[in-house]
């Protein structure tokens, strides 16, 4: 029923008519044995990495990160895949290596795929958390769909599914589900949409963003986490109770208090803190127009918990 429900969400015929190779990567985790049982049943060309059962994940964290991805780069080059795929230990998370051998990052993917699920015809809103990026905005109003900002957290976006008020929702630590579907995280759905992506355009999904980033301006973002000794914790929460007006210069248009302190500027960057309930961090979230920019929104993000 799970694999018949994939071949209903997922369109296959394309990814094999396309010619599409494709590297997955479970992790030694729970999706072992799925998407490329199901690829291959489709006559789509895939090759796996880490699909054994060991109990330690290989010693390390099954995390579908970007520093844990290199076996699966390996596997892409003897075969020639254009796209990689994987998931973390309970496949809820995705992970996903383009053809030149990059880790593209969790919020362009759902930006991607809120494109390519509008175009499949529906109108329902989209749903993001807060520390997600804010390209996610800007696609809805292109879009002319309602945009549905929660606090962190995938069962707020879960609500939102099984009310039919969203047709994609995602989070930026790599959660996606859509509509008619599960309202929980589904990494397995999202890596099988980015094929069926980047068969259907016949573009990589580098080109699929430089091409989104014509069409509504560019974003790039980044999340860090600072520890914080129990003294500048209790400064730093106090501070955070009261909405600031400016930000080393730079003028706020909008406090969003969805979850922490997300201060939104007048060029469309941001910054959001969220200070941790269960151990002595703070994690900071910010995005700006490019690389440039976000290095000094950055060191202006730490330098505010500090000072």
């Amino acid at each position: 029923m799970y694999l018949s429900r994939l071949r209903e969400i997922v369109d296959l015929d394309v990814i094999r008519k396309a010619g599409l190779r494709v590297a997955f990567d479970p992790l030694w985790g729970a999706a072992r044995g799925y998407p490329d049982a199901l690829l291959k049943e489709a006559g789509i060309e895939v090759a796996t990495v880490h699909d054994f059962r060991d109990v330690l994940f290989g010693g390390r964290a099954p995390e579908p990160d970007d520093p844990l991805l290199e076996d699966q780069r390996t596997k892409m080059c003897e075969t020639k895949a254009r796209i990689g795929i994987a998931t973390d230990g309970d496949a809820d998370r995705f992970g996903i290596v383009v053809e030149d051998g990059s880790f593209f990052p969790p919020n362009y993917v759902i930006a991607l795929l809120f494109d390519l699920v509008e175009s499949r015809g529906w109108k329902n809103g989209v749903g993001k958390s807060a520390a997600t990026t804010n390209m996610i905005n800007t696609l809805a109003k292109h879009h002319k769909v309602e945009l549905h900002e929660t606090p962190v957290g995938f069962k707020y976006i879960g609500e939102l599914i099984k009310g039919d008020k969203i047709a994609i929702g995602g989070q930026e630590s790599a959660g996606l589900s859509i509509r008619h579907h599960v309202p929980e995280k589904h990494g397995l759905l999202a890596g099988l949409m980015c094929c069926e992506m980047v068969a259907r355009r016949g573009k990589t999904l580098g080109k699929h963003l430089q091409e989104l980033f014509a069409k509504v301006g560019s974003f790039c973002a980044q999340r860090e986490k600072f520890p914080l000794t129990a003294e500048v914790k209790d400064k730093f929460t106090g501070k955070l109770q009261s909405d600031p007006h400016e930000f080393f210069g730079r003028k706020i248009r909008e406090v969003v208090r969805k979850d922490g302190l997300k201060l939104v500027f007048e060029d469309g960057s941001w910054v959001c803190y969220r200070v941790s309930g269960t151990e002595p961090v703070v994690r900071v979230y910010s995005e700006a127009a490019n690389a440039s920019e976000l290095t000094k929104l950055s060191s202006a993000a730490k330098q505010w918990i500090f000072e």
